[in-house]
């Protein structure tokens, strides 16, 4: 039925030799909408490492003790980057983790709204048709009859009016507007997606963080176990002692204070352990009350990561996709501000038919049309069009800023944790020389006690020298695999910016999955 009347409407020869010189004026016009004003975006220079390798890189630190060397130094991290870290366990948790995170689908919601407002923007490309139909039905008042007492009046009129209008408006793009709309929400699109993989790293490296985390705890458990059960043999060996006359009961005292504080600082594990579970529960998109994870101590050790070259961590760091996106969006931001200073023109059509008989609603007497053209141009607007322009350029250049400041960040942030990595793998090997001396310190300690040499002072203090050192080697064991992580997180995990979506593919419709929502 709508085809039939559009095409009633239009088809007309008569109507057709009078829009023609309108539309060649609008052909006129569209030949101009190759001039888009505005800088053509050229991406900002931005702090490069003249060095071919990082300053901590394991390359300048390759006879450094338990330090290991990644074999080849420019192979990069891809995929699955936890994996390097060979922990079954840590692996399921992870791809749990991509499926059912809630943050991270918040930010790819973020970025479907973004695609979405790509093909909002280019919808101002097309006119605008609406079609509507009206029916109205009016009665007029009738007029009294001179020198009549206002009871023998006409009775008035009643009619009808029937409408079915059609209007189209089109404002031609020709100086480049709604183009550097779109160019803007295409890099804002890849922003969000950049910004998506940045908070998916996020997630997945304290994901990591956290279990490796919740592994020291265990192990922090079976040491102040362990501890708690050679306190008990030295409690009851002072008990003894005392027993026969032989002791005193100040150290028996002692004894039993140094157990009550064993098992207070075994116990005292359980808060932590328990507040990192239910931290993977919520990353999981799990309800921490129904979660829980088997004791395990901590083995892992951490594995000879590729680091590549400085030049390559601008192209595997999300955040600094992100950044780069994100002046490309300002730019095409200021291209806009400048077609302000340029008129617009609209071209408006309406017909239909109008007749207050349906039987005659589509005869041709009943035909009305109009088209024509509109041209509009700011004169005068106080200085608002160059304030604007200003601004723009100003969060321009401030993104510049940002994003050479992103790029410093990142190099900062690789240096730290190859330090820390390459630190650490020397501390621990002192410090675990550092535990050993300690328990064979204990050992003797306690023979001396036993046969009666020392007093018990002397093993109370071994014990408490022991029991440090060993809570600082973990304590490093740990940090070592937190570094491990960081450090991958640093380099940007097994990412690069071929996999950020290009113009075409943010353009590109959702598919019907993408689409539901969500109950």
């Amino acid at each position: 039925m709508s085809q039939m009347l559009v095409a009633k409407m239009f088809v007309s020869k008569r109507s057709l030799l009078k829009m023609s010189s309108t539309m060649a004026a609008a052909l006129i016009c569209l030949s101009l909408a190759g001039c888009t004003p505005g800088p053509k975006y050229h991406k900002p220079s931005a702090p490069v490492a003249a060095a071919p390798n990082y300053k901590e890189s394991p390359v300048n630190f390759q006879d450094a003790e338990g330090w290991k060397v990644a074999s080849p130094q420019d192979q990069m991290l891809r995929g699955n980057w936890w994996e390097v870290f060979q922990q079954p366990e840590l692996n399921d948790l992870e791809q749990q983790l991509n499926i059912n995170n809630q943050t991270i689908k918040q930010y790819f919601e973020n970025y479907l709204a973004a695609r979405a407002i790509i093909r909002e923007t280019r919808a101002q490309y097309y006119p605008t048709v609406s079609i509507g139909a009206g029916f109205t039905r009016a009665h007029s008042s009738g007029t009294l009859s001179p020198g009549t007492s206002g009871t023998g009046g006409s009775s008035g009129a009643t009619t009808s009016d029937i409408s079915l209008p059609l209007d189209i408006s089109w404002a031609l793009d020709l100086f480049g507007r709604v183009r550097n709309a779109v160019r803007s929400a295409r890099a804002a699109a890849q922003v969000s997606a950049a910004d998506l993989e940045s908070e998916r790293l996020l997630e997945q490296a304290t994901l990591a963080e956290t279990f490796f985390e919740i592994r020291g705890q265990d192990e922090l458990q079976r040491i102040l176990n362990d501890t708690v059960k050679t306190d008990e043999e030295v409690l009851q060996l002072v008990q003894a002692q005392y027993d026969v006359g032989t002791g005193d009961e100040i150290s028996v005292q002692q004894a039993r204070q140094t157990l009550e504080s064993a098992r207070a600082s075994a116990t005292n594990v359980a808060i932590a352990r328990a507040q990192y579970e239910h931290a993977i529960a919520t990353l999981l998109g799990k309800v921490a009350t129904d979660f829980s994870m088997p004791v395990r101590a901590l083995t892992a050790q951490p594995p000879a990561l590729p680091t590549g070259t400085p030049s390559q961590l601008l192209e595997r760091r999300p955040d600094i996709a992100a950044a780069e996106r994100q002046m490309a969006e300002a730019n095409a931001t200021i291209g806009i501000g400048y077609a302000a200073y340029y008129p617009s023109l609209t071209l408006s059509a309406s017909g239909g038919f109008a007749s207050r008989a349906i039987s005659k609603l589509f005869n041709a007497a009943s035909r009305e049309w109009s088209i024509g053209p509109s041209i509009s141009e700011t004169v005068f607007d106080a200085g608002l069009r160059r304030a604007t322009i200003d601004q723009y350029v100003a969060i321009y250049n401030a993104d510049v800023a940002s994003y050479r400041q992103t790029v410093l960040t990142a190099f900062q942030q690789v240096e730290d944790d190859l330090a820390a990595t390459r630190l650490l793998w020397q501390e621990i090997e002192h410090q675990g020389a550092a535990v050993d001396a300690a328990q064979k310190a204990f050992d003797l300690e306690k023979g001396r006690y036993e046969t009666g040499l020392d007093p018990y002072l002397n093993l109370l203090t071994t014990q408490t020298t022991l029991l440090a050192s060993q809570q600082t080697l973990l304590n490093l064991h740990v940090q070592q695999m937190t570094s491990a992580v960081l450090l991958v997180e640093a380099l940007g995990g097994g990412w690069d910016v071929s996999q950020l979506p290009t113009a075409q593919q943010v353009t590109q419709k959702p598919s019907q999955n993408e689409r539901t929502i969500q109950q």
